[in-house]
């Protein structure tokens, strides 16, 4: 996953002067030409392809055209500290989901998890989400991927409070490789050999200056029950 230009991200001048006062300021951005984009690996998909495993795009998320392993998920706000230093805290993707699924082999119904509401945490180098195993309960803002950076923050400040930035992110592992085998139906012992090894691919963030024709929806994903 890669964190991709972050620019010009502005605020009225009241606003920011206020928060000088502040621990962290948190920054709406589903007017703006937010998006981030879940590009999962060639190995990724291989993986999934050995069990019949589908990816579908909910809520504010979409297939990216003419892709078969990308899908965009609208940046809803980020979060900046302003203390020890400007720096950016986190990055939300609210009312994104993506199923992951696959027919039992069995029975054909379909098993899997919806992951929903992502949360990048640039201090523990997670992704979060709220993970539902289809037809089970939900974990709120469980650690889906650990991530390594590939590049480091290039972070801009400009008064009153244009922001631009620059972070890769990439080598997404994934982090309950028993509880994502046992929501599938997929033996742990041989999801604890194959899953560790596979890099689950990229996220491509860009935040710019436009506005969207139309906000995107800022509630939470919900998986239907």
């Amino acid at each position: 996953m890669t964190f991709a230009t972050v620019r010009s991200v502005s605020i009225a001048a009241a606003v920011a002067l206020s928060a000088f006062s502040a621990q962290a300021l948190t920054i709406p951005t589903n007017s703006l030409q937010a998006d981030s984009f879940q590009v999962f690996s060639d190995a990724a998909l291989e993986s999934y392809a050995l069990f019949d495993v589908g990816i579908k795009a909910l809520g504010n998320a979409t297939p990216v055209a003419g892709t078969t392993n990308t899908f965009s998920l609208p940046v809803t706000s980020i979060s900046i500290a302003l203390s020890g230093g400007i720096k950016i805290e986190n990055g939300k993707a609210t009312g994104s989901a993506l199923e992951i699924s696959r027919p039992d082999p069995k029975t054909g119904i379909k098993r899997g998890l919806t992951i929903a509401n992502f949360t990048i945490d640039f201090a523990k180098n997670q992704v979060l989400a709220d993970t539902t195993v289809i037809g089970g309960a939900t974990q709120p803002q469980a650690p889906v991927y650990n991530f390594t950076k590939t590049q480091e923050l290039a972070l801009k400040y400009k008064f009153p409070l244009s922001i631009s930035l620059k972070e890769q992110l990439g080598d997404l592992r994934l982090v309950d490789v028993n509880g994502t085998a046992d929501a599938l139906g997929i033996p742990r012992a041989l999801a604890n050999i194959v899953i560790p090894e596979i890099d689950f691919g990229v996220i491509n963030i860009d935040i710019g200056v436009a506005f969207r024709s139309k906000p995107v929806s800022t509630k939470p994903y919900v998986p239907a029950l």
